[in-house]
């Protein structure tokens, strides 16, 4: 247990907090194993596709992408935004977490918005999903890092090497996603094409892996049982998550190389 501490803060005395580290952590992995075995959420490439000669109708009804994706991250913008006012502190690693979370959802908003082009909807109990883990989230490292104030920091310091890993990680996020938003401005079908350049040469998700550095990133900086839990959970969906895309790839592009792995270079 002590060294467990010398990395982390104890355990906040708050059983909602306890709670939802452990649910939070099952609940993407149980996602993220759904993804492998075929059960996707229904967005990107297996959103709902309007071109389809038999659309498959969605329980709740589908959204156009484009506000689907800004429904995904504006919820968890504004919690980070507001978390200034909210929960002020002068504390230099609660200001950095803070920071690293607003910057990551505004880059996610500002790619949504002058970024990418969308074609196809999101079902919207897909995007309800997602939209309430990435808020809740979000609302949840925040809550655990204000309790954390006054007490002993770990005698492992990450946070300065977690913003480090943040900087790392969301570049080389927003290149790919650059990379990827390219291929249909090439010719202006919206249709999906093998993606080329940066890591895309090697593994099929390089956005997903500067993603989840990004999310572990948040951890380092916060260094709370929550950022740990959630940081986890991510990783665990979005691994799942590129396993069914480079599937996904395999089935509908006969000349997909089969070198390129899903998540990370060489290995998967």
């Amino acid at each position: 247990m002590e060294m467990v501490t010398s990395f982390v803060y104890p355990p906040p005395p708050s059983i909602l907090l306890n709670c939802m580290s452990v649910v939070g952590l099952a609940a993407l992995a149980k996602i993220g194993w759904s993804e492998v075995t075929g059960n996707h959420l229904k967005y990107s490439k297996f959103g709902v596709s309007s071109s389809s000669p038999q659309p498959q109708k969605q329980r709740f009804g589908s959204i156009s992408s484009r506000n689907g994706m800004l429904l995904l991250y504006t919820p968890a913008f504004l919690a980070a935004a507001s978390s200034f006012f909210v929960l002020p502190s002068d504390d230099l690693r609660f200001l950095l977490l803070k920071s690293a979370l607003a910057i990551h959802f505004f880059k996610r908003v500002f790619e949504v918005l002058f970024i990418h082009k969308y074609s196809g909807g999101m079902a919207v109990d897909s995007a309800f999903v997602i939209s309430s883990s990435y808020f809740s989230s979000t609302a949840f490292m925040l809550y655990s890092q204000n309790l954390t104030l006054g007490l002993t920091e770990p005698s492992f310091d990450m946070k300065f090497a977690g913003i480090l890993m943040f900087v790392v990680g969301i570049v080389g996020n927003l290149y790919h996603h650059v990379l990827l938003a390219k291929l249909r401005k090439e010719d202006g079908k919206k249709e999906y094409k093998i993606p080329k350049g940066g890591l895309f040469d090697i593994i099929v998700c390089p956005h997903y892996l500067f993603e989840i550095l990004v999310f572990w990133s948040f951890f380092m900086i916060s260094q709370t049982i929550y950022s740990f839990s959630f940081a986890m959970g991510t990783m665990l969906y979005l691994i799942g998550r590129s396993y069914a895309t480079r599937s996904w790839y395999l089935s509908k592009f006969d000349d997909f190389p089969k070198h390129i792995k899903a998540l990370v270079p060489f290995v998967f």
